[in-house]
């Protein structure tokens, strides 16, 4: 499916042929199964469909939809510009560091498992993440976001230029780490309590995978004690992706997840 450029806005859901999307700064109405452009002119109001007749540039195209909800491939795109900064959700799937990162499908399908993950946090009672929790994690960003080492990001004009040299906004910066955000929060909400690593767990992966890694690396292990809180937090992070994993498998086979390759019609 080929998305037009407009001068309004983009995002949306999938409503048999008719829908609209709405988010990326163009509007988009289908009807009849069938692409129809529309510029929005001064003095018209947004919300009224422009004769068919107008054309469009071709900018996007859907690549998934979830549950109704369309995936672009400028979400793609700007998935990728943010995996630049070396920040992964490793519990969604790869990030573009990863050498099992080949091409822009396994990004799609990290986009997927992050789509079903908000569509049930709409469904859970509001989470409190402030805007102060925002900026303190952007602050610590600035200072460990290893592209920054070439820009003073400790700067409002450094971060900016930084930001600016990944093709990312601000504003874009920001909505992608409280949604960041929200996901940690609901995932650790619905999975990580009531875990409880037992001290036998611990020590068994201290001694048959972390000192094997340190000897191969001929270096000397920490004590388990200095450590095992660590442990601990792994073993639960794992336990955590495991349940994520089936839960995720869960909600595509109950729902409706369609991914559009090139070429290909969304039904």
């Amino acid at each position: 499916m080929t998305v037009h450029l407009q001068s309004r806005i983009v995002r949306s859901s999938w409503r048999g042929c008719r829908w609209t999307l709405l988010a990326l700064g163009f509007w988009i109405q289908q009807a009849n199964c069938q692409t129809v452009i529309a510029p929005v002119s001064a003095g018209q109001p947004s919300y009224l469909p422009a004769p068919p007749s107008v054309k469009g540039t071709p900018l996007d195209r859907v690549v998934a939809i979830v549950n109704g909800t369309v995936i672009l491939d400028s979400d793609v795109s700007q998935e990728l510009r943010f995996d630049s900064l070396g920040l992964d959700d490793k519990q969604l799937g790869p990030s573009k560091a990863t050498p099992e990162l080949t091409d822009r499908s396994l990004v799609i399908e990290r986009l997927i498992n992050r789509e079903l993950i908000l569509q049930q946090i709409q469904l859970e009672p509001p989470m409190d993440i402030g805007t102060d929790a925002v900026d303190k994690q952007i602050a610590e960003l600035r200072r460990s976001i290893p592209g920054c080492a070439r820009y003073d990001c400790k700067t409002e004009a450094g971060w900016q230029a930084y930001l600016s040299s990944i093709h990312v906004t601000d504003k874009e910066f920001r909505a992608h780490w409280l949604q960041r955000l929200q996901v940690l929060a609901f995932t650790e909400r619905r999975f990580s309590m009531g875990i409880r690593i037992p001290p036998e767990q611990v020590r068994t992966y201290y001694e048959q995978t972390l000192l094997p890694q340190y000897r191969l690396a001929g270096a000397k292990a920490p004590p388990l004690e200095s450590i095992s809180a660590r442990i601990q937090q792994v073993l639960i992070e794992q336990q955590v992706s495991a349940l994520l994993t089936d839960w995720l498998h869960s909600l595509r086979a109950q729902g409706s997840v369609i991914v559009l390759h090139p070429g290909e019609e969304a039904p």
